[in-house]
């Protein structure tokens, strides 16, 4: 790997995050048009740069978190679907779902219909949600998390996942955006954790020099991220990222015939 290849990949990663369009399916495709070589170092990069923009997350709400109990309790039970699956899955998704563009490719279009045609059906219901943050229930996270735990497959779309389900449970869109945000954090935390325990920490000095620089460049792009999502989601909803999610699914099908 090269600094351009670190430097695009760690923004890629930073901007995509945290938007229901899918990260991971963005970082598999740049990745594939870099050129680079499958390789463990490659997937524990794509994973360990997520801390960057989790690190963005923890920078942004950290006075919402530190001494919120009932917000941590609710956050940790709504990542106990997806640690559940993940570990189960964690060989599958790692060694299959990583290496099928076709997968990618397919999720990210159901996953662009799905969007649109939720959003269509949403608009039409009646909703004077005004639910904060803090109001979310503790069955409403448990639900959430289970919406959360598809998006093991690369694709779906960790951030389209969540929200899609709060919406559905009727919480406003920036209640259930910055739910999101904040149930990345045990959720990527844990991913980087249990990668590097499964393949251990064993890298060069050069190795540890990209890991440091992407997650310090996919920190500060997620830091720009998230402050407009959450002005964003006042005054739109996400029809037009269901859009590009079709558009890419089918430049990808058309790169790969």
């Amino acid at each position: 790997m090269t600094f351009l290849d670190i430097l695009i990949l760690s923004i890629v990663e930073g901007v995509t995050e945290f938007l229901p369009i899918s990260s991971t399916a963005h970082l598999l495709v740049a990745a594939d048009l870099l050129q680079l070589p499958s390789s463990d170092f490659l997937s524990s990069f794509m994973i360990f740069i997520q801390l960057g923009a989790i690190g963005a997350v923890v920078t942004l709400y950290f006075d919402r978190i530190v001494g919120n109990l009932k917000l941590i309790k609710k956050l940790l039970l709504a990542f106990l679907p997806t640690a559940v699956v993940g570990l189960f899955l964690y060989p599958i998704i790692k060694n299959v779902f990583f290496d099928s563009l076709y997968i990618v490719s397919g999720a990210l279009l159901i996953g662009g219909l799905v969007l649109i045609i939720f959003e269509f059906w949403h608009k039409r219901q009646i909703s004077t949600s005004k639910a904060e943050l803090e109001n979310i229930s503790y069955k409403q996270a448990f639900l959430i998390g289970l919406f959360q735990s598809v998006a093991v497959i690369p694709g779906v779309s960790r951030a389209g996942a969540t929200i899609m389900g709060g919406l559905w449970l009727g919480l406003s869109r920036v209640a259930i955006v910055e739910f999101s945000f904040l149930l990345a954090i045990p959720t990527m935390a844990a991913a980087t954790g249990y990668d590097l325990f499964k393949n251990g920490f064993y890298f060069s000095n050069q190795e540890l020099l990209w890991l440091l620089t992407g997650f310090v460049l996919s920190f500060f792009m997620a830091l720009g991220t998230i402050k407009w999502l959450v002005a964003f989601v006042r005054q739109n909803d996400f029809t037009w990222f269901g859009v590009y999610r079709i558009g890419l699914a089918l430049l990808i099908l058309i790169f790969l015939v």
